[in-house]
């Protein structure tokens, strides 16, 4: 619009210059509007990254902090590609998170299973209890349809109460829950000793093919599935638990020059350490294993037998005396078995002994394979090795060399020392 006014104007104002130029000249100003300049910004090249736009946005100022997320490792590039060291530290890395995502799996497993021995206990002694209850209700008098329903409901409720008494027994769930727990405390216990690896030294393949073993040996030793992997709960002979690698060739060397802390008089007293530890603490466990296991196999055997007489006692009341007898006293008797089992936890108790007894075999074990060791260089630093053994006793150094001193007057003077060898079980 500004233009074509222009324009008009400058065609009349010639017109009338034409026309007058004689007479007079005419001067004319146009003003002509300007015309708005209108800016773009252009885009600048940022000149810091996306992370530190959004630290500087969110108000984190500390430029130490930026520097160090800036130079992070891109995610698509390989760190870990020409360093040995570093392979075995990543896959040591992967380990530790296996092993706990294992320790959450076996602890969520066994506080599901002693939920199982106390909902199943409740259960059984329910059952079992009204149809004693009914069964006595029946022998006090009636007869045609109503003692009927009565012996008939009785003897089914000590049938399902045998049934489910049966299966019970058989799986133990305060065992089950017991292994559950052990296995949750190895498995952390593995846990901090990769984490001590990765702190104090640098990690190799022996490092990450000893943690390998221990994880799969656990494993073996306490399966998560019941059905084909079950432990079995009756065995004809009672064994101590094993859940460390057959073969324990790798030790950590130690940097110290000389006999690496090891001396004659330290070998001596491991060695009357081990005879302590095999004389006392593992025939008393061993002792002991085999006598729970004994109580329990009768109990276990005893509830669902007494359950089954109180079934058929109930299924005859109303023909006798005896009948209702029977069926009251077994299915009373079967309740407080079943109750001493469960409720005392006789499976937990053996499977604790077990547990107790394979500590003390690894004790054994790994002293033996620290001396059978010829090379000194090769062997655990000896004070170190000490003060394990110590711990794992629960002694202290100075009295675990009293005890080694024990031993050996004792067996000098043809006596049975009366020490045992660990203080905590």
């Amino acid at each position: 619009m500004a233009s074509l006014q222009a324009s008009n104007l400058l065609s009349s104002s010639s017109s009338s210059s034409g026309a007058s130029s004689s007479s007079k000249r005419i001067n004319a100003a146009i003003s002509v509007p300007k015309l708005l300049r209108i800016r773009f910004p252009v885009p600048k090249t940022p000149s810091t990254n996306l992370v530190e736009d959004l630290l500087l946005r969110n108000g984190f100022t500390n430029t130490k902090q930026i520097e160090k997320i800036v130079t992070l490792p891109r995610i698509d590039e390989e760190p870990f590609a020409n360093s040995s060291t570093s392979k075995a530290t990543a896959k040591l890395y992967a380990i530790l998170e296996a092993v706990a995502d294992r320790v959450e799996m076996h602890k969520n497993v066994g506080e599901q299973r002693d939920n199982w021995n106390k909902l199943l206990l409740n259960s059984i002694n329910m059952i079992t209890l009204t149809a004693t209850t009914m069964a006595g209700v029946a022998a006090t008098g009636g007869a045609g349809a109503p003692l009927l329903a009565l012996k008939l409901s009785s003897t089914l409720l000590f049938t399902a109460a045998m049934g489910v008494s049966f299966i019970m027994n058989k799986i133990q769930p305060s065992q089950l829950a017991e292994e559950q727990r052990n296995a949750t405390k190895l498995f952390r216990q593995l846990y901090s000793q990769i984490q001590t690896t990765l702190a104090l030294y640098d990690p190799t393949e022996l490092d990450v093919k000893d943690a390998m073993d221990k994880v799969l040996a656990l494993d073996k030793a306490y399966p998560l599935p019941l059905l084909g992997k079950m432990i079995e709960k009756f065995p004809a002979k009672f064994e101590p638990t094993f859940w460390w690698p057959k073969s324990q060739d790798f030790q950590r060397k130690s940097k110290r020059p000389g006999k690496n802390g090891w001396s004659e008089e330290l070998e001596v007293e491991m060695r009357e350490i081990i005879e302590v530890i095999k004389r006392k603490d593992t025939e008393d466990y061993m002792r002991l294993g085999n006598l729970a296991l004994k109580i329990n196999k009768i109990l276990a055997i005893s509830g669902p037998l007494l359950t089954g007489i109180a079934a058929a006692g109930s299924a005859f009341v109303g023909n006798g005396s005896w009948a209702a007898i029977v069926a009251v006293a077994a299915g009373a008797l079967a309740t407080t078995v079943n109750t001493f089992e469960h409720s005392g936890q006789i499976g937990m108790v053996v499977e604790m002994y077990r547990n107790c007894a394979g500590f003390f075999s690894l004790v054994e074990e790994s002293i033996e394979s620290s001396l059978e060791e010829t090379d000194i260089d090769r062997r655990e630093d000896g004070e170190m090795f000490e003060l394990k053994v110590a711990l794992q006793l629960g002694r202290s150094m100075s009295e675990l060399r009293d005890l080694a001193q024990k031993s050996t007057y004792s067996r000098i003077e043809g006596t049975t020392i009366d020490e045992f060898a660990s203080k905590l079980f």
